[in-house]
């Protein structure tokens, strides 16, 4: 048992109160100090490096908007719709934690995205980070299967066929598609059954397991501590310290960077509250016109789309058509051929890699091009998972790499804000063209990202960081 700290006498009331919680409660108050005061964050952190604390707010409203919603919500096919329409007009205040829970799905995806492209700017994978990278991306995935299902909750039009026509996708994988797609559904159409599964999940297994992996995320970057703008280790064996040992680039998180956040936070407030007093909607991509009507199995919309955060891989599911194999199958070969001649392997290796070349060829000519498109667009998620392993340039942060750089990833936003448009589209020619090239180049800057992160003269990276008082 931990021996007691006393107090003077003379404390205030507060101080005692805080003595008596801390001697019965001292790993509180440790993880505090772990965590927050004596956690030394880069003393350099820009704008880009609040979307983090923003991503934790906006789970916090949304796990809190939840509860209330599922106090009035009905899982059931026949009451469901009536159920949120009820939550709108009769429930005191429920418009409004209706619309806050609609946005803030949105809001979720805009900070997160967000937050993911710092990462990429900055070089947030890179060693010894791998782990924070890793979690990050499980935590999208997890967070991209809470929305699908939450989707479906409404059980308005545009819900009940946007789920329709994604489970489907599952039945396009061969020998267990079919089987799997019934399993998801839990009927063979989507139906009473699938909502009541996609309530249980949406409302208690998914979230479990994503407060457990942002908790994981968060402790994995307080032991290796953040990265920043230039990209260079504070707390390493040779950055400078004080005589206390404190990283001398470091200040602590608490109060410096939580007075930070909270300027962040009243201006995400601020922004959030216009879109959930003025339009919710937001002109049809946060809620749908469509999902304001009931669902109904014999009428299908002319337009099915799913909602905007989903819609740059939804662009590179409906690219992979049966004339698009054909461009694929000679990258695929075009790669083995690269990694044949350019590679230093043994002449075992490289008749695998021509001898796997030939039977992916061979599975992808064999194999429907709709499972492929299914493929494509996991594929466009999962390949997240492997940027610590892709990215070889000599320096981490965008600040010190060529300036064609930048470019390159100024176009890759731009075509993923293009395959986003397109998604929302109804299908046309020059749309899937257009989306091909885009799915092409999506999968190339990764892929190809080993070569070209290496070229070009990388500037000279200081040896602290730099940091201009304001």
């Amino acid at each position: 048992m931990a021996e007691f700290k006393e107090v003077s006498p003379n404390a205030s009331a507060g101080e005692k109160l805080t003595n008596w919680f801390e001697n019965r409660f001292p790993s509180a108050f440790s993880a505090y100090r772990i965590h927050m005061s004596e956690y030394y964050a880069p003393k350099n952190f820009n704008f880009w490096y609040i979307f983090g604390s923003l991503a934790l707010l906006v789970l916090v409203i949304q796990i809190v908007t939840g509860i209330f919603l599922v106090m009035h919500y009905k899982p059931d096919a026949a009451l469901a719709f009536a159920s949120v329409e009820y939550i709108m007009r009769d429930v005191p205040w429920g418009w409004l934690i209706r619309y806050m829970h609609s946005t803030g799905a949105s809001a979720f995806f805009v900070v997160v995205y967000l937050h993911m492209f710092r990462g990429l700017l900055y070089g947030s994978y890179r060693k010894p980070r791998e782990l924070v990278w890793i979690f990050g991306c499980a935590i999208f995935l997890v967070l991209m299967a809470e929305a699908f299902m939450g989707y479906l909750l409404p059980w308005g039009q545009m819900s009940y066929w946007g789920a329709q026509v994604i489970v489907n996708l599952f039945s396009a994988i061969p020998f267990i598609g079919p089987d799997l797609a019934l399993l998801i559904r839990g009927d063979y159409v989507v139906g009473d059954a699938t909502l009541n599964r996609f309530f249980s999940f949406h409302v208690i297994a998914v979230p479990l397991v994503l407060l457990g992996l942002v908790v994981a995320h968060l402790l994995a970057l307080h032991d290796v501590g953040s990265n920043n703008p230039d990209g260079i280790e504070i707390k390493g064996p040779t950055a400078p310290k004080d005589a206390a040992g404190h990283p001398l680039d470091g200040i602590p998180f608490h109060p410096y960077y939580t007075v930070h956040d909270i300027f962040g936070v009243g201006v995400f407030l601020m922004v959030f509250s216009a879109i959930v007093f003025f339009a919710p909607e937001f002109g049809g991509y946060f809620l749908e016109y469509n999902n304001f009507i009931p669902a109904d199995p014999l009428t299908t919309p002319l337009h099915i789309a799913p909602v905007w955060y989903f819609t740059p891989f939804y662009s590179m599911l409906r690219a992979i058509t049966s004339e698009m194999m054909y461009a694929l199958i000679l990258c695929v070969i075009a790669g083995a051929l690269l990694g044949v001649l350019k590679g230093k392997l043994a002449g075992l290796f490289k008749a695998a890699i021509v001898g796997g070349a030939v039977v992916v060829s061979a599975l992808m000519l064999a194999i429907d091009a709709k499972f492929w498109g299914v493929v494509v667009m996991g594929g466009a998620v999962i390949i997240l998972f492997f940027l610590p392993w892709l990215d070889h340039s000599p320096v981490k942060s965008m600040r010190y790499r060529p300036t064609w750089h930048k470019y390159l990833y100024a176009v890759f936003v731009i075509v993923f804000l293009i395959l986003g448009y397109l998604g929302v589209q109804p299908p046309s020619p020059l749309g899937e063209r257009v989306s091909q090239v885009g799915t092409l180049f999506y999968f190339g800057f990764f892929l190809l990202m080993p070569w070209w992160s290496r070229l070009g003269e990388p500037k000279p990276v200081p040896q602290r960081v730099v940091f201009a008082p304001h």
